[in-house]
């Protein structure tokens, strides 16, 4: 009811309708009509009666009522059906400035982010000097994990990590497994990499979350960090993984050690080992 009221008559195509109209916002009748259902069984829904509901209704009901994403998605909830997908409204698509000045903030340690295809879309100065992520490489951080020589070779955990690796992104693909982009990926990791195909066909599936990760830096020795991936509600289709030192080898110090001046004049001069 409250949407409804929001709804001027013109901005649903309607008629002003004169001085009949007493109240803003549209009619039980008008949004009936306007979704294509009946205006007794709009009422029973407004009302929150047990009623047949199917989820073209829903989103018929939502256009009219002009409800956002999350809207939508709670009506589903309210009608006890499982909510569609989450969709990146229009007006978050420009959040980016906003997750850019986050991964900044946590300098000096490790963050980037990745779209839903675990394509690389930004990453912080820290993930550049400690995980080697840099311009000419793919970008894409699955393809990376199991082609990089320099990542593999700074990975002293990359034998106890890939299998996680995989079947988290196993889950990813599982939500949508005929989207093309998840398939271009697929393809492309699996003509490079005997082992991906090998632990891809092992069939692990595990949820997003925390992965520990020994690296062995050549300027500052072995660091031991904790990996958490995070999703932005308003922004679905990305991935923020920040990476957080363990209090193993002194990491966060050698971290703050390689994030200044000092050890900023060391990594111009990388040692590839």
């Amino acid at each position: 009811m409250s949407r409804r009221a929001r709804v001027a008559p013109e901005e649903a195509g309607l008629p002003l309708g004169g001085a009949r109209r007493r109240t803003p916002g549209l009619r039980r009748e008008e949004v009936a009509v306007l979704a294509g259902v009946g205006a007794s069984w709009y009422q029973w829904l407004e009302q929150g009666r047990e009623i047949s509901v199917s989820p073209q209704v829903l989103d018929a009901v939502a256009r009219v009522l002009r409800l956002s994403n999350a809207e939508r998605r709670h009506l589903y909830v309210l009608a006890g059906l499982n909510p569609p997908a989450a969709e990146v409204a229009p007006e978050k698509r420009d959040m980016c400035d906003g997750l850019r000045r986050l991964i900044d903030t946590w300098m000096p340690y490790p963050a980037h982010i990745m779209d839903r295809y675990y394509n690389c879309v930004m990453y912080n100065e820290a993930a550049a000097v400690v995980l080697g992520m840099r311009r000419e490489s793919t970008q894409n951080c699955l393809v990376d994990f199991f082609t990089d020589p320099l990542f593999r070779l700074r990975s002293a955990s990359w034998e106890r990590n890939a299998r996680t690796v995989v079947a988290q992104f196993r889950a990813a693909c599982a939500a949508d497994p005929d989207d093309e982009g998840f398939q271009a990926v697929l393809a492309e990791v699996t003509s490079l990499s005997p082992e991906f195909s090998r632990i891809w066909a092992e069939r692990d599936i595990e949820d997003q979350g925390q992965i520990r990760k020994e690296l062995e830096h050549p300027l500052a020795g072995l660091l031991v960090v904790e990996a958490t991936a995070m999703k932005v509600p308003a922004r679905p289709d990305l991935l923020i993984v920040l990476h957080t030192p363990l209090e193993e080898a002194n990491t966060a110090a050698k971290l703050e050690w390689l994030a200044s001046p000092e050890g900023r004049r060391g990594a111009m001069y990388p040692v590839a080992g």
